[in-house]
């Protein structure tokens, strides 16, 4: 029963969709477990780009079924657009299943989340305002709107009522918005129910069936390990679970049946939106890194926050997921630094700190205790095994292996598809 889970290992935007397409070619079944429309995974297949933000990054590879679990939230005109714009481009999609059980955004739960967010002010999370806070919301207060509800308007009807209730109340007396008419939202979702029919199944069933039959199912996550919602940043985290326990409540699979869990790492750090950030840069080398990492969000187009590598971090997410590999991202982006500083240990309150504080409080006040790497000059770009990068860089992954505490597997040294350096395989 080959299961993978893959994840980010930071705040999110990682490379996973890099690592996702590597490993498509030799899988069978690629399945987003959680997480909405606010994930963003570029992947470079030759001279082509493509931003995904709520489909499974293996539908782009030949011979794969991409899925979409059921602790996903979908938002339906955003799935018909990015399914539009790949058919657009050649690529086929008709493969893609979507659970049955994933609930739906709604008009009404994009409004509330970019009204709460306006009138938290300064206090605001930094969300995508892409309603996925109140969808899981509605789905923890079982008022949520599942796929397989669009295929009985009697239980859409009064399910979008109940949900607007409440929700007309707060919009017209707490934010002084108009209400919400529930005929219009009916009607709207209702339009969307013989597009996506073709690509609704009982996943749970099919990825059971698979790892039964000995087939590859790779678990991608949305986000990373410290947005998760009981795991991360708390209050600036996702609204699900990114984190490798994820991949078995939103995909239905259990967990006696992952074989191993792969956690993708930058060879520095990025975050996008508020909340603490240790090793964060605001000088000229993280415009440096920023500009030649590219770093802007692929689903919010914000510039993200850059920092150097926090190995505290590191450590922290092979604990929580049970890390078996790191796969290493933007190694290359590191070129041309004389030395490269590491966050080895936090400084909190004149004391040393070797692991990530547990309270919100500490964190927030912890500062980096830096070891300084010697850097590298030349071109890693073409490198194809791990004795083709300079000796540098290659004590620098040895050193980030080392304080992170699992093996790195493979390195990402460009953005395209085939320039990464296969330490160990992943199956």
């Amino acid at each position: 029963m080959p299961a993978l889970v893959l994840l980010g290992a930071q705040w999110g935007d990682e490379g996973k969709g890099k690592a996702t397409d590597l490993l498509g070619g030799s899988v069978d079944y690629v399945v987003r477990y959680q997480g909405g429309n606010n994930a963003g995974h570029t992947v470079v297949v030759g001279d082509q780009k493509y931003a995904l933000h709520l489909l499974p990054s293996g539908i782009l590879s030949p011979g794969c079924t991409p899925v979409i679990g059921n602790g996903v939230v979908v938002d339906p005109s955003v799935l018909l657009s990015e399914l539009s714009g790949l058919n657009d481009r050649g690529v086929d999609t008709s493969k893609l299943l979507i659970s049955g059980n994933a609930h739906i955004i709604t008009p009404y739960n994009v409004t509330v989340d970019k009204v709460t967010e306006r009138f938290l002010g300064k206090r605001k999370i930094g969300t995508t305002g892409r309603g996925i806070g109140p969808t899981y919301a509605d789905k923890i207060n079982r008022v949520g709107i599942r796929v397989q509800d669009l295929y009985d308007e009697s239980i859409l009807q009064q399910k979008v009522e109940a949900a607007l209730d409440v929700k007309n109340q707060l919009l017209t007396k707490l934010y002084n918005r108009r209400a919400i008419a529930v005929d219009q939202v009916v009607e709207e979702l209702l339009g969307y129910a013989e597009q996506i029919k073709p690509y609704v199944a009982d996943t749970v069933l099919v990825l059971n069936q698979a790892l039964e039959e000995d087939k590859v199912v790779l678990f991608e996550g949305g986000q990373g390990t410290l947005l998760d919602i009981d795991h991360g940043t708390y209050p600036f985290v996702t609204s699900s679970n990114p984190t490798a326990g994820g991949a078995c409540t939103g995909a239905g699979v259990g967990p006696t049946k992952i074989s191993r869990v792969i956690g993708i790492l930058k060879a520095y750090t990025t975050r996008v939106g508020a909340g603490p950030f240790p090793t964060e840069l605001f000088d000229e080398d993280g415009d440096a890194l920023r500009r030649i990492g590219g770093e802007r969000g692929v689903t919010t187009g914000r510039d993200r926050r850059c920092g150097w590598f926090d190995a505290v971090i590191a450590r922290y997410a092979t604990r929580v997921n049970g890390l078996t590999d790191f796969f290493l991202t933007k190694l290359d982006v590191l070129t041309g630094w004389e030395q490269i500083p590491v966050c080895v240990a936090y400084e909190i309150d004149g004391k040393r700190v070797e692991e990530l504080p547990y309270s919100q409080s500490d964190f927030h006040h912890a500062k980096p205790v830096y070891e300084m790497l010697p850097g590298w000059s030349e071109d890693i770009s073409k490198a194809k095994s791990f004795s083709d990068l300079p000796k540098n860089a290659q004590s620098y992954v040895k050193a980030l292996e080392e304080m992170s505490g699992a093996p790195i597997s493979a390195i990402g040294v460009g953005p395209g598809r085939d320039e990464t350096i296969e330490i160990n395989s992943f199956i």
